[in-house]
């Protein structure tokens, strides 16, 4: 039986750099999720790379269908914006592990889905005025910068990702993201150790 390793952390923490790494590491043999949102495109995306960019009415279709795992709505500067996972025939846990970028609130709801025996989760952290210059580098990237929205979601993670949450969710295990190798290594022996345990 597979498991599903559901990678999360603040804005800005690494989980783009984690992930990219992990899905390359051939031992662990993960495939991916795409997630669906209802976001604007960015710069660089590409879809059905990153996401399945979508609008709220193909958002609602999907709902209706029965067809979302999960789902949640961020009302950002712009107006809401839906992230969700989508049963959509690409995830089979008898045949495969998968690899997922979420939020703690989404890793609950997937484990409730598919089970906490199933879904593996790796929480990374980094330093507050860290992850804050990183976020600022990478908006400034935008052609149009988005700093109002860069700000809400650096505040909103605090309430995310709070210690009563985290411990809410049974979460023991972290991962300190402020070597990116090191941080790799650890990461990689956890997730061995648990592939190999009993579902």
């Amino acid at each position: 039986m597979g498991k599903m390793i559901y990678l999360m952390g603040k804005s800005a923490s690494g989980k783009n750099a984690v992930y990219t790494h992990l899905l390359e590491n051939e031992v662990l043999n993960l495939k991916k999720v795409v997630p669906y949102t209802t976001r604007p495109i960015r710069a660089g995306e590409v879809e059905g790379t990153e996401y399945h960019f979508t609008d709220e009415e193909g958002y609602r279709k999907l709902e209706d269908a029965g067809m979302v795992i999960e789902a949640r709505v961020y009302h950002t500067y712009y107006g809401p914006w839906y992230y969700f996972m989508v049963d959509d025939g690409s995830i089979d846990l008898s045949h495969s592990s998968y690899l997922v970028i979420g939020t703690l609130e989404s890793y609950q709801k997937t484990a409730g889905y598919f089970g906490r025996d199933k879904v593996v989760p790796v929480l990374l952290e980094l330093d507050d005025g860290v992850r804050l210059k990183r976020a600022l580098e990478r908006e400034m990237k935008e052609e149009s910068p988005g700093y109002e929205e860069l700000c809400r979601r650096f505040l909103a993670d605090s309430v995310d990702f709070s210690q009563e949450k985290i411990k809410e969710a049974g979460i023991d295990r972290r991962f300190l993201n402020n070597k990116l190798e090191d941080c790799l290594k650890e990461i990689k022996e956890y997730i061995i150790d648990k592939m190999r345990e009993e579902s």
